[in-house]
């Protein structure tokens, strides 16, 4: 005869982590992690426009004061949704959103930054650069947070 315990184990586990899933804390967590994303990404968009325009004091403010700060913040909610739903930091999906995140986090930082208010030729295209990379990441995160590929 088989032994209860570990099949038991195994299903009460499962029945814990949909449970934690539809939580409402997972739920605000979830909603907090998207609001994160668009604050982080959304401004960005804007960036080439406003540099063409003269705004590059309005960029400086936004890049300081909303999407750097909304890019942690987006890590800060992320993990804690991986914590309550008891997800794996060595799923694939998980591990590259957090390796993508983490190029993103330097592409803003050492990229996009030094080139907002610099008008030479070499930080247009720096910022433009550091704009396209920022939103082939979002792409890519996007792509692993929908299909979380190997699970």
């Amino acid at each position: 005869m088989r032994p209860l315990g570990r099949h038991l184990r195994g299903n009460v586990g499962t029945m814990i982590a949909l449970a934690l899933n539809d939580s409402a804390g997972y739920k605000i967590l979830g909603l907090l992690h998207i609001i994160a994303a668009i604050s982080a990404f959304g401004p960005v968009l804007l960036y080439p426009g406003l540099k063409k325009a003269g705004e590059t004091k309005t960029i400086a403010r936004l890049h300081m004061m909303l999407t750097f700060p909304s890019l942690i913040l987006l890590w800060v909610f992320g993990m804690g949704m991986a914590g309550v739903g008891e997800l794996k930091m060595a799923d694939p999906w998980l591990s590259v959103s957090i390796i993508v995140w983490a190029v993103l986090v330097a592409v803003s930082w050492l990229m996009i930054r030094p080139a907002i208010a610099n008008d030479s030729p070499s930080a247009v295209s720096k910022m433009a650069a550091g704009s396209g990379i920022t939103h082939l990441g979002l792409v890519v995160a996007l792509f692993l947070m929908i299909w979380k590929p190997g699970l």
